[in-house]
């Protein structure tokens, strides 16, 4: 992450961009993400392999996108916990990204998968559940793009209340003495996620705080996983870097405390401090 810019700044600057200036990368900025990509870590240590891929070289295509020249992609074994892991590590290079000026969007299915898979040589067992662009944002969005944002809201987003409760679902998280945790709280907040859903729910319990998936149909996809994890995996990442930037350390756990909840929530892991 770039020394001079703050995680929490990095997350408020960032949105997604879907259209570009047909610029290529600088080498500077280039070298930089191509060494931040040789190793990515995330608290399931599960690998996730990146690669930039030439859309030219591999035919690769979006028709909600317009002049790019660069992609990353990325590939994972399914094993448990693979979405949020791969969410988790996504994210890392995203804001990466973000933090040299590089604009991204996170895709799923608006390209041809088939073309992107094959790019990224999947090996047995391994999945592909998402890709982005990688290129300097143009200064006027397209009309493709400026409809899609309005259509998913995409500058809309939940109220706190909503997605953090203290103790038991219900009872809705509405600040406290940590300026720490409520600044982390916001970030989680502010992540991004398909269709703007924000799928995720945490229950702030004395030093822990526990993640769950509200789970919406149509976002579990055998080409790509449970899309709803991975978004849990991007709100993660928020987290535990807000956390690390403000100077505590987390640890993650996957231990199900037993809480009661909602219908259609379930329990995704849990980071305390």
């Amino acid at each position: 992450m770039a020394d001079t810019m703050d995680i929490s700044e990095i997350i408020k600057m960032r949105r997604s961009v879907r259209t570009f200036n047909k610029k290529n990368l600088t080498e500077e900025d280039l070298a930089q993400i191509k060494e931040f990509i040789k190793d990515v870590k995330n608290p399931y240590d599960i690998p996730v392999e990146f690669r930039l891929l030439d859309p030219k070289e591999h035919g690769l295509k979006s028709k909600v996108l317009k002049g790019e020249e660069l992609y990353l992609g990325a590939k994972i074994k399914k094993v448990p916990h693979f979405e949020e892991a791969f969410g988790y590590s996504f994210e890392a290079v995203v804001l990466f990204a973000q933090s040299l000026g590089v604009g991204t969007v996170w895709m799923a299915s608006t390209m041809n998968r088939d073309a992107f898979e094959k790019a990224m040589e999947l090996g047995e067992e391994e999945i592909m559940p998402c890709v982005s662009p990688l290129g300097y944002p143009a200064d006027k969005m397209s009309v493709v793009e400026t409809v899609m944002r309005k259509t998913i809201g995409a500058d809309k987003r939940l109220g706190i209340e909503e997605i953090a409760f203290e103790q038991e679902f219900g009872i809705p998280f509405k600040g406290c003495e940590d300026k720490l945790l409520e600044n982390v709280i916001e970030m989680v907040r502010l992540a991004p996620s398909a269709k703007n859903m924000q799928p995720w729910r945490m229950i702030i319990s004395g030093n822990s705080v526990h993640f769950y998936e509200k789970k919406d149909p149509g976002f579990d996809r055998e080409e790509a996983g449970d899309i709803q994890k991975i978004d849990i995996g991007i709100a993660m990442y928020h987290f535990a870097k807000v956390m690390e930037s403000g100077g505590r350390d987390v640890t993650l756990k996957t231990d199900d405390p037993g809480l009661k909840v909602p219908e259609g929530v379930v329990y995704i892991s849990t980071y305390s401090w």
